[in-house]
């Protein structure tokens, strides 16, 4: 029935059929939801058969390397699609990665889990399935976080205890450092290196891309503007991108640079920031956050421009490519093996 034509029945007969559509739109949502349960804790169950087999010891060695590729073959005569060598494989890895069942959660699928098997690393499989359930990442977006790196950026800035706690706890948002990352990743935009491009083209390209950019910014950003007006004593500036921060109640300010930022970029930044404390924020509202987002950066010359400036103010650099995971792991390794020392 065509939904325009529901406007004209009978006020009771439509409040019934309104009524039976909630309930079957509701009814399918928790039938996915039980699905979703009762595979994940099927193919933990598979895997924990399989890995015990194993372990059985010579009495069962003929099947040897060969015993997944025996289970597929049997397996799929019997009950059809769904038991691929890979696929048997992420049942084993998913019982040795997460051994207890009682502390999985349901609210990531089985895809989901798939992706998190894949990593060897505990402390990095850990952060990836608490964030995910933080923040409800879609397979496309756990995915992209894991290739971006997420933990180790988060983990450059911060030391054993830090680090430990962020891979145990996700990322947990109470202070204005809990949001801003040593570096961003922006490789989404498609540019490509060698490339020149301008500020406002940077600019373009993050805003058609805004949802990328907030799944890289992280949970809590509501977007606010794009070259935001502020007058002070009639000259007109502009802030290049300005956001909410939903659980900090508080904006974040972010400018954009392409080339290595300077001192007076530092000093714009920190004007922009008291212009909001005094004329934007409403009652409730904490100072703003102010985030310079740049190319590249003299982390001296960062250092002496802030010096007595508000703490909230940050500089960042960016990159148009995905980090080279490997050193990130080293760079992570090192800082916990020097602060256990």
């Amino acid at each position: 029935m065509d939904i325009a034509k529901t406007e004209n029945l009978n006020p009771e007969y439509k409040d019934l059929l309104d009524r039976i559509s909630h309930r079957y739109v509701e009814g399918q949502a928790q039938a996915i939801r039980s699905v979703n349960e009762f595979l994940v804790d099927t193919n933990w169950n598979i895997g924990k058969y399989i890995v015990e087999y194993e372990q059985e010891g010579s009495t069962r060695a003929k099947y040897g390397s060969k015993l997944l590729e025996n289970l597929s073959r049997d397996l799929t005569l019997r009950h059809g699609c769904g038991f691929s060598r890979s696929n048997l494989n992420y049942m084993r890895l998913f019982y040795l990665r997460f051994p207890i069942c009682e502390k999985l959660s349901h609210k990531l699928s089985w895809s989901h889990y798939c992706e998190l098997v894949k990593l060897d690393n505990e402390m990095e499989r850990s952060f990836y399935y608490q964030q995910n359930i933080l923040e409800n990442w879609s397979v496309p977006e756990l995915k992209r976080q894991k290739d971006s790196g997420l933990f180790m950026r988060l983990a450059l800035s911060k030391d054993r205890k830090e680090i430990l706690k962020l891979s145990q706890q996700g990322q947990i948002v109470e202070c204005p450092e809990d949001i801003v990352k040593d570096f961003y990743v922006l490789e989404f935009l498609k540019i490509p290196e060698p490339y020149n491009y301008s500020e406002t083209e940077l600019e373009t390209r993050l805003m058609d891309t805004l949802q990328k950019f907030l799944l890289e910014l992280g949970k809590g950003f509501t977007f606010v503007g794009r070259q935001y007006r502020v007058t002070i004593n009639n000259i007109p500036y502009r802030v290049d991108l300005v956001f909410y921060h939903r659980i900090l109640r508080r904006f974040v300010l972010i400018d954009l640079k392409i080339n290595e930022v300077k001192h007076d970029d530092i000093g714009q930044m920190n004007m922009y920031m008291g212009y909001f404390a005094k004329e934007e924020n409403y009652e409730g509202d904490n100072p703003p956050v102010g985030i310079i987002l740049s190319k590249d950066k003299d982390e001296l010359l960062v250092e002496y421009a802030t010096y007595g400036m508000s703490s909230q103010l940050f500089v960042s650099k960016y990159q148009l490519y995905l980090p080279d995971k490997e050193e990130l792991r080293k760079i992570i390794s090192r800082q916990l093996e020097t602060d256990e020392i």
